[in-house]
């Protein structure tokens, strides 16, 4: 057996969560491979919305493992309220909720830090959700982190006391005062015991060396669906750098953070919406400032699930969407929010772009320059409320031109074509 893999193709919010929910009858096994509670995977099923931030996404049928890889960091206070969440919703994880012991834990202090980091750049913050994520990933590169089995282990606490003292010097040389900092509405200290207490329900679950775990689930033939977080232009080595995350968001990222070799991925199911959005800083070549971008913003709920920070939109961008599709070997393609744009007379693509008088067709080094604009492509919208209608032929036309032109310039199909957040609003061109 192989793992497939689903991931995100633009900025991240590209709608992942719901169709991993929509795929986990047919797995075994999900698997969260990277990034952390900067993620916000949302789920609607009967009637009821659920955010996830750090458990995977097919956590709501109990017959389904689910695996916090060890590429995966975690904050332990956010991983507590995401269980008390899903208790009160009638979901048991600990039955089949599986973490990885190499799993790196963001402290108390990682959050600091992320705070003294971004306030210090001044005009040139990244965006950065603040949830710790650079610098637990810096203190894993540096091989100086603590990782959920560290916890098991007699020197827990003196470890953890090093790690906090270190860092808390670090946010003094920069002028930081601890006593005026909060995180969560809670001052240091206080939150500190919360992310203490919670130590013992993530010690509650099911631990395991998550690379035997998947191996073995493999050689016994279970089927794996690796789950990705953030989206492809935010990975750390190939998204618009320096605006992006701290972890590899693309396929190569399921290897190093399952513990699977390349020869066993499988399809690859890249998901992306039929416009664009990114959350924070950075470049966006089809942002749109006007009353479309505004339409598009209202008709979506474009608000961050993790931030609650109205996201920057604009139209599909198709240079972009054909990198993320040559990075990471996209063997499916998966479109949603296409209810989104019911109501246009007109759609715009970013076709190509245009970069000093030179014309480019793909995602360059130069994207961080302003001078590169976006160049234009217009088709007929479809005018039609697609939100209710379930069979493929009931599909207006011009959707399905729109989609045509898609497929034409990326070279691989659209599998999916998602007509609205709920699960049952999903409709399938190729199995």
């Amino acid at each position: 057996m192989r793992v497939d893999v689903l991931l995100g193709l633009q900025w991240g919010d590209e709608g992942k969560g719901k169709i991993v929910d929509v795929f986990t009858p047919k797995y075994d096994i999900i698997a969260r491979f990277q990034g952390g509670p900067n993620a916000g995977h949302t789920l609607e099923f009967n009637g009821q919305k659920h955010v996830l931030h750090t458990i995977p996404s097919g956590i709501f049928h109990p017959e389904t493992k689910n695996l916090i890889g060890n590429g995966v960091i975690i904050d332990p206070y956010i991983f507590e309220q995401e269980i008390e969440k899903l208790k009160a919703s009638g979901i048991d994880p600990q039955k089949n909720l599986y973490i990885s012991k190499k799993a790196h834990l963001i402290l108390p202090t990682h959050r600091l830090l992320d705070a003294v980091y971004e306030q210090s750049k001044g005009g040139e913050k990244i965006g950065s959700t603040l949830k710790g994520i650079g610098p637990t990933y810096t203190d894993k590169v540096s091989r100086s982190g603590l990782r959920v089995g560290d916890i098991l282990c007699d020197d827990f606490e003196q470890k953890y006391n090093q790690r906090k003292e270190k860092h808390i010097q670090t946010a003094k040389n920069y002028g930081y005062d601890l006593d005026t900092f909060q995180i969560d509405s809670k001052n240091f200290d206080a939150y500190e015991k919360c992310w203490l207490d919670a130590l013992k329900t993530l010690t509650s679950m099911q631990l395991v060396d998550s690379e035997l775990f998947v191996n073995n689930a493999l050689k016994r033939g279970e089927t794996v669906l690796a789950e990705g977080a953030q989206g492809t232009m935010l990975d750390v080595d190939f998204g618009s750098y320096p605006f992006v995350t701290s972890s590899n968001t693309i396929v190569s990222g399921v290897c190093s953070g399952l513990g699977v070799a390349p020869q066993k991925i499988g399809r690859v199911f890249g998901v992306f919406k039929a416009y664009c959005t990114r959350v924070g800083n950075g470049p966006f070549p089809t942002e749109l400032f006007d009353e479309v971008g505004e339409e598009l913003r209202k008709c979506g709920h474009e608000f961050g699930s993790t931030t609650g920070r109205p996201r920057r939109c604009g139209w599909l961008d198709l240079p972009a969407l054909k990198y993320a599709i040559m990075l990471n070997g996209v063997t499916d393609l998966i479109m949603t929010k296409a209810d989104v744009m019911d109501n246009f007379d007109t759609i715009q693509i970013g076709h190509e772009y245009n970069y000093g008088g030179k014309r480019m067709d793909y995602f360059p080094y130069e994207i961080n320059d302003p001078k590169l604009q976006p160049v234009f492509n217009s088709l007929k919208g479809w005018k039609t409320n697609i939100g209710s209608i379930q069979k493929l032929e009931e599909l207006p036309q011009n959707l399905m031109d729109y989609v045509s032109y898609i497929e034409k310039q990326v070279e691989v199909p659209v599998s999916i074509i998602s007509v609205g957040p709920d699960r049952t609003q999903t409709i399938f061109r190729i199995e």
